[in-house]
């Protein structure tokens, strides 16, 4: 698979190389901007000491913005599985996207291929385990809501690019909002720790708050019709699946 890439380079990185054995997870972000040409901007400027590896823009066109060997700055506080601050041991993507505070829009066709081709290539350049493919709400739940409910992650896993259960949606959907008991819901919040969810806040918030986040950064990623922070009896049996498929 060819890719275009072109060069942007930001001064937003660590100084010193890591090594391909170090780069273990790519982690996919929206931009949450209303311009393209301010989030280029935002990412190449040295006072916002933010960065991504790449940008997706809106017409597929990926911009290469920090040397995959370097430390961009685009996961900022994150925890997943024994990992802490996941810059350390991750390729950062951003695609193009105004997100959920300016009219969150679906990711253009254009962006998923381009996104498809890139994320292949680093997975068999890195030796990186295609579970390894995350969301930034994945791993700063509390904070993060990107690449969000409208990101295709289902089409993505089919092509072996991140997790994904195997249950028909028909199926599923009877379940929906189908209240289970305490114990039920533990096994949920356990099943989701084993893939990988933080069982702590690393801004240290109640934790029952924080399992509100964690709840709807999975529906946003596994159960995107609903996201309304709730464990139910369909959660519960997609929760129950991914565990099955992971382990």
């Amino acid at each position: 698979m060819a890719i275009n890439i072109s060069l942007n380079y930001s001064p937003n990185f660590n100084p010193y190389k890591r090594k391909k054995n170090q780069i273990k997870f790519v982690i996919f972000h929206y931009s949450g901007m209303k311009k393209e040409s301010a989030v280029i901007n935002r990412l190449t400027k040295i006072q916002s000491q933010v960065s991504s590896h790449y940008l997706i823009k809106n017409n597929g066109e990926v911009i290469n913005l920090v040397p995959d060997l370097y430390i961009a700055w685009h996961a900022g506080i994150s925890a997943w599985k024994n990992f802490n601050s996941l810059n350390k041991y991750s390729i950062g993507i951003e695609i193009s996207n105004p997100g959920h505070e300016f009219n969150y829009k679906k990711f253009s066709k254009k962006q998923i291929n381009s996104l498809l081709k890139l994320t292949k290539h680093l997975i068999k350049k890195y030796k990186i385990n295609p579970k390894n493919i995350l969301g930034h709400s994945d791993i700063s739940p509390d904070r993060k809501k990107d690449p969000g409910e409208k990101f295709p992650w289902e089409y993505l896993a089919k092509k072996n690019i991140g997790l994904w259960h195997k249950i028909e949606k028909k199926m599923l959907k009877n379940f929906r909002e189908n209240k289970i008991d305490h114990f039920s819901q533990k096994v949920f919040l356990s099943n989701i720790y084993k893939i990988g969810y933080s069982r702590k806040s690393v801004k240290k918030i109640d934790q029952k708050k924080y399992q509100a986040f964690l709840i709807k950064s999975f529906q946003r990623r596994y159960r995107q019709e609903l996201v309304d922070g709730k464990i139910d009896k369909e959660c519960l049996l997609i929760s129950n699946n991914l565990i099955k498929k992971k382990y």
